[in-house]
C-alpha cells in the first residue's frame, strides 16, 4: 500500500508564489518518475510537470519558466515552485507518482488534490 499526502495549496493574488509538496509512503521498491497535474473547473485534468529518476523534466508549455519541479529521492518527495502565478494556474493540482513494486510490476498513484487559487 502506497500513500501520498499534498500539501501546499491555497489562495494567493497574481505574480505571488506556492510550492507544493508530495510525500510518498508506504511499500516502495523504488520510485520512477513524479510529476503533477492539474484540473480547472470544466476542464480535463493535463500535464503541469514531470521528472523522471534520470533528471530528465518535461513541463507544459503555459508554465514553462515558471514552475520548477523538483525530488528528494531520500524523502520520497516532489515539489512544485510555483512563481508568477496567474488565474489561469487556478485548479486542482495533483501528484503522481509511478512506483516499482517489483522487477515486472509498476504502478501510477495519485493524491488527494490540494486547490490553488490565484485571485486577480
Amino acid at each position: 500500500q502506497v500513500q501520498l499526502v499534498e500539501s501546499g495549496g491555497g489562495l494567493v493574488q497574481a505574480g505571488g508564489s506556492l510550492r507544493l509538496s508530495c510525500a510518498a509512503s508506504g511499500s516502495i521498491f523504488s520510485i520512477n518518475a513524479m510529476g503533477w497535474y492539474r484540473q480547472a473547473p470544466g476542464k480535463q485534468r493535463e500535464l503541469v510537470a514531470t521528472l523522471n529518476n534520470g533528471g530528465d523534466t518535461n513541463y507544459a508549455h503555459s508554465v514553462k519558466g515558471r514552475f520548477t519541479i523538483i525530488r528528494d529521492n531520500t524523502k520520497n518527495m516532489v515539489y512544485l515552485q510555483m512563481n508568477s502565478l496567474t488565474p489561469e494556474d487556478t485548479a486542482v493540482y495533483y501528484c503522481q507518482v509511478n512506483i516499482r513494486h517489483s522487477a515486472n510490476y509498476e504502478y501510477d498513484y495519485w493524491g488527494q488534490g490540494t486547490q490553488v487559487t490565484v485571485s486577480s
